[in-house]
């Protein structure tokens, strides 16, 4: 069965069709460590939406499991491909088929990398807001499927915010247009933002229609803010918060992800147990922002610096964005993700620290302070994920629920969480959502054992 699917699929695609070891391995994992177990199939290499038309109906016609992927950078393991299952590699799709500054808005494949959207859209005046941490590797089409946020979606929106449209080829090779290219529109079911965030498990997005916003000139500052401990520095963002000042970025780095930052860019060591704030305020009221800004984190008890500097800002927030890197110095990292109210970001620090004392681990943590995204890291030695390691983040996830808060903000539930969600969802919505999941998928071909447990 097995030889017998790759031959339809050579007969129908060419050398699209890739069976090279190394490919195959290379769709087993993703950023996350996590890798699925078995060898791939094959990996297709699409170029065109015909070559996905084609693959899903020969997967439908053999009932052969499909893993859509892009640029391979999830975090989740949302996009490793298995045992018996076909890669279905979307990176090759990475065109923009049209721009319009007149209505704001593009149309592009999905394979294009995020931050090549915006530097073609810089020339037009414009840009694509979501801003992931890996904005210069992933993919649009990865950004949709997990719903991505990023530094700047606490002023300027995530990926549902920023999506008029998509194609979607389905589970049987159908092409459907979903949404619009107009600013309102609300004839059916919003079947858009439904597939956003499913993790291919409803479809392959094969085009997104893009809401874009226009560069607008004006000042950027950067505010660097440093307290002596990580609480201190969660009660300061919620204090900003509660101002009504609406910064376009506030990341927030406690002690362990500083100090490993610092060391990987050779910087001076800061002080111990320190924790930074790094927000940035743009546009008119910019610089009486900033100073309102740092007038609060001053009261706090932070340690503040403002820079008017676009690229002295730039600087410090690498800092931020380096946060990755660092911690793939110190070992295999299960890189996690929760969300909770704003102003629970101090207890859910007070959570963390009692998580760390009670397993005898240390988890840095970074969050987008902006809106109560936080991503504790547990670092391990060797692939495999210990199990303290595994009961320490189900108590993690527990915290966040207790709290108001949500398993994932933007990394997706991939195989990583998917035991949680319906602790999340409760058994109602659980089981709606895996009745919807059957009308677009009847036969369970579509990124099979990711999101939705068996």
């Amino acid at each position: 069965m097995t030889s017998d699917v790759v031959a339809l699929l050579r007969d129908a695609l060419g050398t699209r069709v890739d069976t090279t070891p190394a490919s195959l391995d290379a769709a087993r994992a993703d950023k996350s460590g996590h890798a699925a177990s078995g060898t791939p199939l094959a990996v297709v290499h699409a170029r065109t939406v015909d070559d996905v038309q084609q693959t899903m109906r020969i997967a439908t016609a053999t009932a052969t499991p499909v893993v859509t992927r892009g640029a391979g950078t999830g975090l989740a393991g949302g996009a490793n491909t298995g045992t018996g299952e076909i890669a279905l590699s979307v990176r090759a799709m990475d065109r923009i088929l049209e721009v319009r500054a007149d209505d704001l808005l593009a149309v592009v494949e999905p394979g294009i990398l995020n931050a090549d959207l915006n530097t073609a859209l810089a020339p037009h005046g414009l840009w694509w807001a979501p801003d992931p941490a890996s904005r210069a590797i992933s993919t649009v089409g990865g950004n949709i499927a997990t719903g991505a946020g990023g530094l700047l979606c606490a002023k300027y929106g995530v990926v549902r915010d920023a999506v008029l449209g998509l194609d979607v080829v389905l589970a049987d090779g159908r092409l459907v247009r979903l949404g619009h290219r107009t600013v309102k529109g609300v004839t059916g079911l919003d079947l858009t933002s439904l597939l956003i965030g499913s993790e291919g498990t409803l479809g392959v997005v094969v085009g997104a229609t893009l809401k874009l916003r226009r560069l607008v000139p004006g000042e950027v500052c950067t505010i660097a803010a440093v307290f002596p401990d990580v609480r201190s520095a969660a009660e300061a963002s919620a204090a900003v918060t509660a101002t009504g000042a609406q910064p376009a970025i506030m990341e927030l780095m406690d002690a362990a992800s500083l100090a490993a930052v610092h060391a990987l860019l050779s910087l001076p060591a800061p002080t111990p147990g320190a924790a930074q704030l790094t927000i940035q305020t743009d546009g008119p009221v910019a610089a009486s922002e900033a100073e309102l800004i740092a007038d609060v984190l001053r009261t706090r008890g932070g340690t503040v610096a403002v820079s008017h500097d676009r690229e002295e800002g730039e600087r410090l927030l690498a800092i931020r964005r380096s946060m990755h890197p660092a911690m793939e110095t110190l070992g295999t990292t299960l890189i996690e993700d929760v969300s909770v109210p704003r102003s629970a970001l101090p207890a859910m620090f007070d959570e963390i620290a009692r998580i760390e004392r009670a397993y005898g681990l240390v988890i840095p943590v970074v969050a987008h302070a902006g809106d109560g995204n936080l991503h504790p890291n547990f670092v391990f030695p060797g692939p495999d994920v210990p199990p303290a390691v595994w009961d320490a983040a189900g108590e993690l996830f527990r915290a966040a629920l207790d709290l108001g808060g949500t398993l994932t903000g933007e990394h997706g539930v991939g195989v990583l969480k998917r035991r949680w969600l319906a602790d999340e969802l409760g058994d109602d919505q659980w089981q709606l959502q895996r009745q919807i999941k059957a009308v677009f998928d009847p036969l369970g071909i579509l990124n099979p054992g990711k999101v939705f447990t068996d």
